[in-house]
């Protein structure tokens, strides 16, 4: 029941749109390359990536790995709520300045944010000036990121 809750939320992606974006891991891999690999033409290549990247299923940017950004640092944040409107939250907090990702969850916490900070970008300011602007919040813990793996994020701040 779960899954099929999940899957009602997501678009369909067959096995060619799967196979394009596994190569698409490589950011600098032509769309000619990837048709030579999959043995389909570059513009199917094309019109499907611009189909998945329409429909909001497909996003390419760049990513970073925090830790290599001279004063930029990871954490990230469990939060509790007072309401059941979970998604309502989860995109409230997702447009928040230094929001990576704002995910609703199950266990302890409602929501896991993960918060990109730098030196003019703090955890305090972050919290009094962003989370303060979230209502119904019942509680909140801080996990500091000291070292990550296979960690990249969009560059937001």
């Amino acid at each position: 029941m779960f899954t099929e809750s999940l899957q009602k939320d997501n678009k369909k992606i067959d096995s060619t749109n799967m196979a394009i974006i596994r190569h698409l891991r490589d950011g600098r891999k032509s769309l000619k390359k990837i048709a030579e690999e999959l043995s389909i033409t570059e513009n199917t290549v094309r019109s499907r990536v611009n189909k998945m990247v329409e429909e909001g299923t497909l996003e390419i940017s760049s990513l970073i790995d925090p830790a290599a950004i001279p004063g930029h640092h990871m954490v990230v944040i469990g939060v509790k709520l007072k309401t059941v409107q979970l998604v309502k939250k989860g995109e409230e907090f997702s447009k928040l300045r230094g929001v990576v990702s704002a995910s609703v969850v199950t266990g302890r916490y409602d929501i896991i944010l993960q918060v990109l900070l730098n030196d003019e970008f703090s955890l305090l300011e972050f919290y009094t000036k962003e989370i303060a602007k979230v209502d119904e919040i019942q509680d909140i813990e801080t996990f500091v990121v000291y070292k990550a793996y296979n960690m990249k994020v969009p560059y937001i701040l």
